[in-house]
């Protein structure tokens, strides 16, 4: 077996693609826009809908990541960076899963589910931090922006200085053994 499984393949770079438009819209957009702005409800409403899809398909992700075969794991011949890979990978799916849940406690404690898709007409909480998953949403997010960028630099760095063609693995083609 050579490569991931062709949905976790899929699923991997859709995901990706998504996580970062969502944090960087998140991270950039969202946090300065003013509650009392009128286009906040629809950034907002855009943003709630994308953490809802990425929910889903991290659950999809995660089921067929455990029930799929996968290649051998990547062996660079340094025991520490062997384990330290695996165990980021499963950081990165907390991290992920933590801003998720946190999202979602934050829109239920500020009533966001009426607001963005009821049409209650309520206005904005006037600031999200008056609610603690606000906090552990921005810390996440930032942590996992900077995870996300690890992530990233290892794979340049299999790819470009030890060209030992592991990104290959995520990718899609003919799945060898």
């Amino acid at each position: 077996m050579s490569r991931y499984h062709p949905l976790l393949v899929a699923l991997h770079w859709l995901l990706a693609i998504m996580i970062m438009m969502a944090l960087f819209f998140g991270m950039f957009a969202l946090s300065d826009m003013p509650n009392d702005d009128p286009e906040k409800v629809m950034a907002l409403r855009g943003h709630m809908t994308m953490g809802i899809i990425i929910l889903v398909l991290m659950v999809v992700r995660l089921v067929t990541r455990l029930v799929s075969a996968k290649p051998p794991e990547a062996d660079i011949g340094v025991a520490a960076l062997n384990t330290l890979s695996r165990y980021m990978h499963w950081v990165l799916y907390l991290g992920i899963f933590v801003m998720l849940g946190s999202g979602i406690a934050m829109s239920m404690m500020a009533g966001l589910p009426a607001i963005m898709f009821g049409g209650s007409g309520d206005p904005l909480p006037a600031s999200f931090f008056d609610y603690p998953p606000r906090i552990v949403h921005g810390i996440v997010g930032s942590l996992l922006a900077l995870l996300i960028v690890g992530h990233i630099a290892a794979a340049v760095y299999h790819q470009v200085v030890r060209r030992d063609a592991l990104l290959s693995r995520m990718w899609f083609g003919k799945r060898q053994g």
